[in-house]
């Protein structure tokens, strides 16, 4: 259940989300996406200009999407960094509340990077879910570790996780699971809708607006939030290749992107526009006081403390 492994330092945009499955040596589509509800959220936007789905609570049916993901033996490898004092603070709630509402009754694998092995929690794992820790080098700045986690994310997915698993989705340790976050948030290219912009306009956003940077972006679709993102692992790592190679080519230049990863992450995806959206139900902020649209949490952002847990 538990294993560990030191000393590692290492454009298609879908109208619906697919499940590959095996009949007869061919490969054939069963397609879920029709079957969501859009109309069943009225007071919220519930699709894209380029017809990709937003996930909210009432839209789709839970067990027709696990009864099928099931059967197509679909996998997941969660990825998640845990360096210097988050590992203490944040971990072992995130691991033990994702072991209660994450992916249930399917194939997961946590992938746990730390510059701490031997202090990684030892959760008890429902059948079929494994953990595994993978030392990292540890930044002395907090914007580094931020940075380079899609290099490392990069090179797991082609050295171990696309010989195992389907999907992969990626999370920020300081969070905790509160509600199911299922099957239907599965899909070829997977964004999250950040809590804070979502109704606000889109002048508000914080894209980077520095011409210099590789982020720069004048406009948008949407604010997505870098705490999670995901899809097939193959999109997961196009993404991981693209926001690394551009926060090199501004290093080389001597900028930084106001936002570091998620300023890049915004613009991969104004380029390769994700075939599904999570609602801010999948990642919301207690502190904010209109909950309205929000019928179910499934992630909360835990209580940040800044100052006594960032270096740099």
């Amino acid at each position: 259940m538990f294993s560990q492994c030191c000393g590692f330092i290492p454009d298609n945009n879908l109208k619906a989300d697919y499940l590959p499955v095996a009949s007869e040596g061919l490969l054939r589509q069963i397609v879920l996406d029709d079957t969501l509800h859009f109309g069943a959220r009225p007071e919220v936007q519930t699709r894209t200009s380029w017809e990709a789905p937003i996930i909210w609570e009432g839209m789709f049916d839970p067990d027709l999407y696990d009864q099928k993901h099931i059967q197509n033996q679909s996998s997941v490898a969660l990825t998640v960094f845990a360096v210097g004092r988050y590992l203490d603070a944040y971990l072992k709630t995130f691991l033990t509340s994702a072991e209660q509402h994450f992916m249930s009754g399917l194939q997961v694998t946590y992938y746990v990077f730390t510059d701490l092995p031997d202090a990684v929690p030892i959760i008890k794992l429902a059948p079929r879910r494994s953990l595994k820790v993978i030392q990292v080098e540890r930044h002395s700045r907090w914007q580094d570790i931020s940075m380079m986690r899609m290099k490392v994310i990069s090179e797991v997915i082609e050295t171990e996780i696309r010989h195992h698993c389907n999907y992969v989705f990626c999370f920020d340790v300081d969070q905790e699971f509160t509600g199911r976050f299922g099957s239907e948030a599965l899909g070829d290219s997977v964004a999250q809708l950040h809590a804070w912009f979502y109704k606000r306009p889109q002048t508000s956003f914080t894209y980077d607006r520095n011409p210099k940077s590789k982020a720069f972006m004048e406009s948008g679709d949407y604010y997505y939030h870098a705490a999670i993102f995901g899809g097939m692992w193959e999109n997961v790592k196009d993404l991981a290749d693209y926001c690394l190679l551009k926060i090199m080519e501004d290093k080389l230049n001597d900028v930084e992107a106001l936002w570091h990863d998620e300023s890049h992450l915004n613009k991969y995806f104004w380029l390769h526009k994700p075939s599904r959206l999570l609602s801010p139900e999948y990642c919301w902020d207690p502190v904010l006081q209109d909950k309205s649209d929000i019928n179910a949490t499934r992630l909360i952002w835990a209580q940040k403390h800044y100052d006594t847990l960032r270096t740099g």
